[in-house]
Parts: C-alpha cells; structure tokens; sequence
C-alpha cells in the first residue's frame, strides 16, 4: 500500500471573503516574509503537514479493512439492495407504498450518485487500480451520468490540487450569476439531472473516439436501464410517467446537493495562482465542515459533509475514514493555532441568502495570507 505521503502528492499534484457565521477555530498563522520567506520557514510550514500526515497515518495503519473501505462499501452494497424493492413499490396502487417506492429510489440513487462517484473518482473503494477504474468508469458513467475523464480532471486535478484559486478549483463551476437567489438555491437544482449527460456530452470534445464512444454508451446504459425496469418491472403504461418518476427520484436530494458544493467553499478565502500558502494553510482557510446530519452523511458520505476539512487534506481515504481521523486532525490544527471551519448548514444558507450578488454573481477578491505566502 502507498504511503500517506505518496498518494497525498499524487491526488494533489500542485499544491494544489467573509466568513460569515463560521466557528473558526484559531485563525492565527506564523509570520514569515512575503514570497515565501527563508528556508527555514519553508520547512517548518512544510513539516506541519508532514508531522499531521504521520499522525493520520498512524491510524490507518492502525485501522482495519472495514475501517478503511469495508463500511463504505458496505453503505453502497445496501443502497443497490434497495432498488429491487424500490422498483417493485412503485407498481402498487397504493399511494403509499407508491410513494415510499418513490422516496426508496431517491435515497438510494442519492446514496450510489453522490457518494459512490465521489469515492469512485478518489480511487478510494479499493486498492487495485484496475478496479479502481472501472468503479469509476461504473459510478460515474453509470449511475452519474457523467463523464469519468471530465469528472475527475475537474474534481481531483482541479478543484483538490488548486482549492479556492481564483480560474482554477474556486468552484465557480458552481456559478449561474443570471438566475436570481430564488431560482439558483431552490429551483433549478432540480433540473440537476437533465443537465448532467449534456454537460458531460460538451466535455467530451477533444477526447479519442474510443473515450467518446464509451461515455456515451455508458451513460445511454444507465439511464435507459431505469427506465426499462420502471416500465418492465413497476408497470408504468406511458413514457411520460416513467421519466417524470426518473426525474423526481433523481432530483429528491438535488437542493441540498447544490447547496453542499458551495456552502463549503464559496464565501472562503481566495488565492491567486502565483501568490498561494502552502498546502496546509491552503486547506484550512479555504475548506469548511458543516455539522453532522444524519440524512447527508450517509447519503452524501461524511467526506462532503462533516469531514470536509479533512478529505480535502487526505482525499484519498473513505469516508469512514475521513471520520476516524477528524479528532486528529482538528486536534492538531487547533494546537498548532490552524484555523478548522465549521458552520451549520442553515447559517451558510442565511449567509448565501443575504450575500447572494457578492457570493455567486461578483468575482471573489483574492485573500492574501499575510506572512504566509
């Protein structure tokens, strides 16, 4: 197994405003000389990320292959299980148990979407790359209707490797400025899932045709397959019917998707491309945990939710993981005087509510981390 060290490098080749309620936990940082200071400040801004990567390490090693991967997988494993009752739910008459078929396939399509194509795309099911591939290939293309090539340039060598640059990982993929806060927070998340196979389709320019040809097989594989079954196997007498019920079980949990994906970042501190802090300060200015939430954490997986900080310092481990190590890691930072930024989901909602034209329309100001860059 890869050490720590490595596959940090490895996932975050390139070093990778207002904070509004955020609980931020000792925000001081060591002085040092604009441009990066001397060597020996270089060393010891890099060793604190080394002394916390051997603190993390430490309980990996530590830790068992149901620690490590065996829970995730087992979370998804159950979720898959769900869908054959789900299905069959929907073919009753009865409104009930219709709907409880409906809001079935919406967890679990939550569950598979958003969790397994994040840990998918982090390589962080299994050990094997080869396996690791073809998860990817199957969660992200499959089941997300998404693009494998595009999905993880764009997460892993992007957003994880320059987090919070201004033209690079500053999730302004995220930004529609001409919607109103409205529409942008509440209505047109639910168009999430027709957007995503055409967006996925406009990345496929410049990619071989072998590439191409697979997406889009994939991607027609995933999405015909839920429509046969709702037509084969729940009954449903017209087309309509069952793509309005695809739609719907699709976009249950869009909302708070969208919602994740910004309140984490956007409203953070900024970088610029040639004036950036080191990976740790990085990190920490720039990522927020939300608080734990029974129905997120487990469909979203912890990683996106309440150990942000965390999978954003060491993407490569699960969620479970991510969760074994979060006393670790805020311990650390918090007696080495790092900021570790937590809020509720509410208080960023209020935030990005009442600061919608600053957050999402206006261009972040950089932030410069004095005596840090």
């Amino acid at each position: 197994m890869q050490s720590v060290q490595e596959e940090c490098r490895e996932c975050c080749d390139g070093r990778g405003g207002g904070d509004g309620g955020i609980k931020v936990r000792n925000r001081a940082v060591p002085e040092m000389k604009n441009g990066g200071g001397g060597r020996e400040e270089d060393v010891g801004k890099e060793s604190l990320m080394m002394e916390l990567t051997r603190l993390v390490q430490k309980v990996i090693k530590e830790s068992s292959w149901w620690e490590r991967r065996g829970v995730d997988c087992s979370i998804l494993t159950a979720s898959f299980l769900c869908l054959p009752p789900a299905f069959l739910l929907l073919g009753s008459s009865q409104l009930l148990w219709f709907m409880l078929g409906m809001l079935l396939m919406g967890l679990a399509h939550a569950v598979i979407n958003v969790k397994g194509t994040h840990l998918a795309s982090h390589g962080a099911l299994t050990e094997s790359q080869t396996w690791g591939r073809f998860w990817a290939i199957f969660f992200i293309e499959i089941c997300g209707s998404f693009s494998a090539e595009a999905g993880m340039h764009g997460h892993i060598k992007m957003h994880h490797a320059h987090t919070n640059v201004i033209g690079l990982g500053d999730s302004t993929i995220w930004k529609v400025p001409f919607l109103s806060r409205i529409v942008y927070l509440f209505i047109a998340p639910l168009s999430v899932p027709v957007i995503t196979p055409l967006v996925a389709l406009a990345h496929l320019k410049g990619h071989s045709l072998g590439v191409v040809v697979r997406t889009v097989l994939m991607i027609a594989l995933g999405l015909y397959s839920q429509y046969w079954l709702l037509i084969n196997i729940s009954g449903f007498r017209s087309v309509h019917g069952a793509l309005f019920c695809m739609l719907v079980c699709r976009a249950m949990l869009s909302v708070p998707y969208i919602h994740v994906n910004i309140f984490q970042h956007i409203g953070l501190p900024m970088f610029s491309p040639t004036r950036r802090p080191k990976r740790i300060y990085q990190m920490t200015h720039g990522v927020l945990n939300l608080p734990r939430n029974p129905l997120l954490d487990w469909t979203f997986g912890h990683s996106l939710i309440s150990c942000h900080v965390e999978h954003h310092l060491f993407p490569f481990l699960s969620d479970n993981m991510c969760l074994k190590v979060k006393p670790v890691v805020s311990k650390y930072l918090t007696e080495k005087k790092l900021p570790y930024q937590e809020d509720t989901y509410l208080s960023r909602l209020h935030l990005f509510f009442s600061k919608y034209q600053e957050l999402m329309v206006f261009t972040p100001p950089i932030t410069e981390l004095v005596g840090v860059q």
